[in-house]
């Protein structure tokens, strides 16, 4: 996984108006749990550009007034209208302890069928990976080599060490599908 570090501040106060007075300063509120304590902070929005508008997959090193903690981003909330960041969740990495991660699923190969005609459409653009965060891969390949027309890859097929795949295995990854034009000529 890359690493990403942002600098936060301790919020002194909680609640509803707190959080409103921190996002007109430009600062989202925070929340990291997942160790020995819950830590409320607010960090600057624009640092959140290259770790929440990206699809791959970070640990952030958190600065929080000195005092350096390793985390995943957990969930982010955003206002419906304006898209501001609204509040952010971190985990907390601990040593020996598993998270689950949604992690980009990234198609390589050549398949016969798109050489016919087929279009290949990617149904599942990130799985869920359970495992220690070392073991975290930045992507899982879905190798679509030998995938004729109107076949489906599922996720039973992918390959990720270390880790547990967490979807479901009968769930499509990528498929070939057939044009109309060609459909005819199929069945004739």
């Amino acid at each position: 996984m890359r690493k990403i570090e942002i600098v936060g501040y301790n919020r002194e106060t909680l609640g509803t108006k707190s959080a409103k007075d921190l996002r007109n300063e430009s600062l989202a509120p925070c929340v990291l749990y997942g160790g020995e304590k819950q830590i409320h902070f607010a960090v600057p929005m624009i640092l959140f550009r290259d770790l929440l508008y990206t699809p791959e997959v970070s640990e952030v090193i958190l600065n929080i007034e000195g005092e350096i903690h390793h985390a995943i981003v957990q969930d982010s909330q955003y206002h419906p209208v304006s898209e501001m960041i609204l509040h952010v969740d971190f985990l907390e990495i601990v040593a020996g302890k598993e998270i689950k991660i949604d992690v980009p699923v990234k198609v390589i190969g050549d398949a016969p069928g798109v050489r016919k005609g087929g279009k290949m459409v990617q149904k599942l653009r990130k799985v869920t990976l359970k495992g220690l965060a070392d073991n975290i891969p930045d992507f899982v390949e879905a190798d679509i080599t030998g995938l004729d027309l109107g076949q489906t890859l599922k996720v039973a097929k992918l390959k990720a060490e270390n880790v547990a795949i967490l979807n479901n295995l009968s769930a499509p990854v990528a498929t070939i599908d057939i044009p109309r034009a060609l459909r005819g000529k199929i069945n004739a």
